[in-house]
């Protein structure tokens, strides 16, 4: 890492997202993000990001599963992606939009046919009393859904965290690691170095 890269971070991202998937054995877009309940109480759970530009992260979702309610509730998420083959992770922390119709259907579209299935069948989060009841759901979808196109659920679409704090970390030897944040500032970005 440069000491205060005058690019946007966006473009450090997709750097080091590109070196991850070149070395990572598994799910190079695996990230883990946090919310948190009307009662204060933080959860995290591992997603998988599916697209990152300057307006943010994107994730698709269940919007009635736990995560999907505290998201809707909240509007704020922290996130992380580590890859332990590079010594690298980034940070983000922000507020959280939902993604447009539009974009939900396309990458909804985009998805294995057996995957679209498994959106209508699963009531994420929810009790379940067995395998076989969720076995049932899956072949009660997908027979309705034998013919044609498998539409998108109402309930499942995206969310898109808009960070203003992003911060990459590097490690290096002796603990001493690199770690450098930007900071949103109106339409553009400060950065700062941090101790280890």
């Amino acid at each position: 890492m440069t000491d205060h890269p005058k690019s946007e971070p966006y473009d450090l991202f997709h750097k080091w997202l590109a070196e991850a998937e070149a070395s990572e054995p598994n799910d190079a877009n695996a990230m883990a993000i946090a919310s948190v309940g009307a009662d204060g109480q933080p959860s995290v759970r591992m997603v998988l990001l599916k697209d990152a530009d300057p307006r943010g992260f994107v994730f698709y979702t269940n919007y009635e599963s736990r995560k999907g309610r505290q998201l809707l509730e909240t509007r704020k998420a922290a996130l992380v992606l580590h890859w332990k083959t590079l010594g690298r992770q980034v940070r983000a922390e922000g507020v959280v939009e939902t993604v447009t119709a539009e974009e939900a259907d396309a990458y909804f579209a985009s998805r294995h046919r057996s995957s679209q299935i498994g959106a209508w069948a699963s009531q994420q989060s929810r009790p379940l009393e067995s395998r076989f009841e969720l076995e049932k759901r899956v072949a009660l979808f997908a027979a309705k859904y034998a013919i044609g196109t498998v539409p998108r659920p109402p309930y499942w679409s995206g969310f898109r965290v808009v960070p203003d704090r992003i911060e990459f970390w590097e490690n290096k030897p002796f603990r001493l690691h690199d770690r450098l944040v930007y900071h949103r500032a109106g339409e553009g970005w400060t950065t700062e170095k941090l101790y280890p």
